[in-house]
């Protein structure tokens, strides 16, 4: 009988064949060497079979499974999920790179501490083509190492302190505890991290915080947190949140903190959401307005987002 890897790293690929030696080989050439990468290629049509098939013939922790047609991220990420074998998950952005002790360091950590899942700090880098970005994913430093959290303390805390990041890439997650909460990524729609990592800390009671950078996220053309703002934006966070408050329907103990990260959320969206068309901005509007979320919008964010 195969042993059970200590890690399943899960990455999902769709045209990044450029990255993908650099992205992998982070993951290949981790300390833990205990580990199995499962790549779900997601119908690239460019040349990241070949690459990842040239990397498997060197390295069979490799383990591959392509989707017939592109069916997106939150579909590539569950088929990684119902294969992976190891005692922890980690997600990786096919074009991202991992600090070569990062997985050894998380692992280690959550034995030491019966985790449920821990999280950890990124930087991001840019093509040369791209503009810097304001998005940061440091925000371990308030916190305490030493300590245990409940789920929804830290949540709640972190919407507080505006250092709430989204992000799967960030998390190391206990398997065990994933497969028992049936958390899966909601498909078909953008911002899908929104729905699963909120999720996640609110039903879980054993977090914990590793004060390290360890992942290097890139920004490039094309990728979501690039991509020109749409109206579909907008209705794939409506989407997240219809499921939040489904689940504080179900689970009332929640309600409270999802009416939070509402107005955490909502209210930066809608004023990215200044950019669009006209037309779309009053389609937003009243698809906001159908679903009953515009209470959690501020006066100044629909000033800036109806007239500027």
């Amino acid at each position: 009988m195969d042993s059970i890897p200590l890690v399943s790293v899960i990455i999902p690929v769709f045209n990044t064949a450029s990255y993908l030696k650099d992205s992998i080989g982070s993951i290949l050439s981790q300390s833990l060497q205990d580990i199995e990468i499962i790549v779900i290629n997601d119908a690239s049509t460019d040349e990241s079979e070949t690459i990842i098939n040239e990397m498997r013939c060197h390295d069979k922790r490799i383990s591959y499974y392509k989707l017939i047609t592109n069916r997106g991220q939150s579909i590539a990420r569950n088929k990684g999920i119902d294969l992976a074998k190891g005692k922890y998950i980690y997600f990786m952005d096919s074009d991202d790179i991992l600090r070569t002790d990062a997985l050894e360091r998380c692992y280690h950590y959550c034995e030491n501490y019966a985790l449920d899942f821990l999280f950890f700090d990124g930087e991001l880098f840019c093509e040369t083509d791209i503009s810097p970005h304001s998005w940061d994913y440091q925000r371990t430093n308030i916190y305490n190492e030493e300590k245990v959290y409940n789920g929804l303390e830290i949540f709640n805390n972190m919407l507080d302190k505006k250092l709430h990041r989204a992000a799967p890439w960030l998390m190391f997650i206990s398997h065990t505890h994933l497969k028992k909460l049936n958390i899966t990524f909601y498909p078909s729609i953008i911002h899908e991290d929104e729905l699963f990592t909120p999720l996640l800390y609110m039903q879980s009671t054993r977090i914990g915080c590793l004060k390290q950078t360890f992942v290097k996220h890139r920004v490039r053309n094309n990728s979501t947190m690039t991509i020109r703002y749409s109206l579909r934006n907008i209705e794939c966070y409506l989407t997240v949140f219809d499921q939040l408050f489904l689940f504080a329907h179900q689970h009332k103990e929640f309600y409270v903190i999802i009416e939070k990260f509402a107005r955490y959320t909502l209210n930066p969206v809608f004023q990215t959401a200044k950019i669009l068309p006209y037309k779309d901005k009053w389609n937003a509007f009243c698809l906001c307005s159908k679903k009953n979320y515009l209470h959690y919008l501020s006066i100044k964010t629909l000033l800036i987002f109806l007239f500027k």
